[in-house]
């Protein structure tokens, strides 16, 4: 059985390290699923990098949430209800997702305003999953709505260096080209990659820039700095 400490050690620094990559999402949830026998601590590991990195990471974790969700979903749908135990441990991400999500959403969005956009799109994808009740994402937009009146300018560019806008632009740019892509809608050499990720699942990523996402439309105005 792996060291929890070394699970917890591990599975911080992917969150840390998340990008925009696809392949960066998935390999943080299949880490996650591959120890969820400890999915209490894990999740609380998700928890505490929330309230305390910067608002780019913030981002790129709530995304994988949403992959996380999707994929413990489909673990336990694999599964079958005879399984019983196996079943459990990949909704016990969901169910504590479900339970924390408030919480999430004010780690997210925090002090400054920031990620609005990049919540309330989350939070759409895990209504239409089924992952989030209809009510419970109404809650939560009105939860936005009332941050976006107290933060009417939402001047979360202003806290950011040249080198974060670039970072940013280049990243969303990458989101975008995959926000048509379904994550289960794969092929054979997909299904390859899936187990190999899988396999390297306990190996740290690429030391990849730690950085966000929010639609940059929005923000549009950034771009007129230097």
């Amino acid at each position: 059985m792996a060291d929890p400490f070394e699970v917890r050690q591990r599975f911080t620094n992917l969150l840390s390290h998340l990008s925009a990559s696809h392949t960066s999402l998935q390999k943080a949830a299949l880490y996650a699923l591959k120890n969820r026998e400890m999915d209490e601590d894990l999740h609380s590991c998700i928890i505490e990098q929330l309230e305390r990195t910067n608002m780019n990471t913030r981002a790129n974790i709530m995304f994988f949430i949403e992959c996380l969700c999707e994929m413990a979903v489909k673990d336990a749908a694999g599964s079958g209800n005879s399984s019983g135990n196996g079943e459990a441990s990949a909704m016990g991400f969901v169910r504590m997702l479900q339970r924390d999500i408030l919480r999430v959403v004010e780690c997210v969005v925090g002090e400054e305003g920031a990620n609005v956009r990049v919540v309330r799109k989350v939070l759409h994808a895990l209504q239409a999953k089924a992952i989030l009740l209809p009510e419970t994402v109404a809650e939560l937009d009105a939860v936005l709505k009332s941050r976006e009146t107290e933060n009417p300018q939402l001047s979360t560019t202003s806290r950011m260096d040249k080198r974060q806008v670039e970072h940013r632009i280049e990243e969303d740019r990458e989101r975008h080209k995959r926000m048509r892509e379904s994550i289960w809608a794969v092929n054979g050499e997909d299904e390859k990659e899936m187990e190999r990720l899988w396999e390297e699942a306990s190996d740290i990523g690429e030391d990849d820039f730690v950085v966000g996402r929010e639609d940059w439309e929005e923000r549009g105005q950034a771009v007129a700095f230097g």
